[in-house]
């Protein structure tokens, strides 16, 4: 009997990285997922190999409040109800903040913030509409911290993790939960950009990864980055019964790293 038996759950960004190993948890789990995601190839690859009684993929640029229209409707339509939704889709940019043009940082803003509210407006009466239900935000560490060079990310993730409160005051009522999950260093096509294009000499993706794995061993308490299943795994504690009594709150998977930095 798995965890997430019988429901039906949303999962943006969700065609590689942690939105991916989500969906694969949830369905191990008996959920049913909508895989969503703009990489359409990719994600209705994940979703063909979870099989079509377990999962399904949809487009949806979570910036566009059409998509996410279309989005609910499609998986209504696919499997009856939407029961939880994890708002994972994210994006990174890297500038200082005086270097940082507008464009770039409302870019960020758009797929960040504008596409977990969009989400949880869009998604909430439904979970309401179905008795109750669950949503999980993906903010970060450094929406708790700061980090040179994240001006962008940081604001996004830090307005996460105040929706993520708020929408959890407004909506317990209707039996629906709120969470926000905190991951630190994750090793991801996002903390690797090497790992993005498929045509990289491994050799030069593996000197990355190594210079990656590097940085992190120093920096975190744990000695070394996190992976994707870990922050999955964080996931469904907050979609299942397993946290009946949480609600509101950020938290954080990220080997010790908030706690500070070690000089050993």
């Amino acid at each position: 009997m798995g965890k997430l038996d019988g429901r039906v759950v949303i999962i943006t960004g969700a065609a590689r990285g942690q939105g991916e190993q989500e969906a694969r948890l949830f369905a191990a789990e008996g959920a049913k997922v909508v895989l969503a995601d703009v990489l359409d190839d990719q994600g209705g690859a994940v979703a063909k190999e979870l099989g079509e009684e377990s999962a399904a993929y949809v487009h949806l640029d979570v910036s566009r409040e059409d998509d996410w229209a279309a989005a609910v409707a499609f998986a209504k339509d696919a499997f009856g109800a939407v029961n939880g939704l994890v708002n994972n889709a994210g994006i990174l940019r890297f500038n200082e903040l005086t270097s940082t043009p507008l464009e770039e940082y409302l870019a960020v803003v758009q797929v960040n913030q504008v596409g977990a509210f969009l989400g949880m407006r869009t998604v909430a009466p439904e979970l309401a509409a179905a008795g109750g239900g669950t949503i999980v935000n993906t903010a970060s560490y450094v929406a708790l911290s700061g980090m040179a060079l994240l001006t962008s990310y940081a604001a996004t993730k830090a307005a996460v993790v105040g929706m993520t409160r708020v929408a959890a005051m407004e909506l317990a009522g209707k039996g629906i939960r709120v969470n926000a999950v905190c991951p630190g260093a994750i090793d991801t096509p996002m903390s690797n950009p090497a790992r993005l294009d498929p045509a990289a000499d491994p050799a030069q993706v593996a000197e990355a990864s190594e210079a990656v794995d590097g940085l992190y061993r120093k920096l975190v308490p744990m000695g070394r980055i996190g992976r994707p299943e870990e922050v999955a795994r964080l996931a469904l504690f907050l979609t299942s019964d397993d946290s009946s009594y949480i609600t509101g709150q950020p938290l954080v998977a990220d080997g010790g790293w908030l706690c500070g930095v070690s000089v050993f």
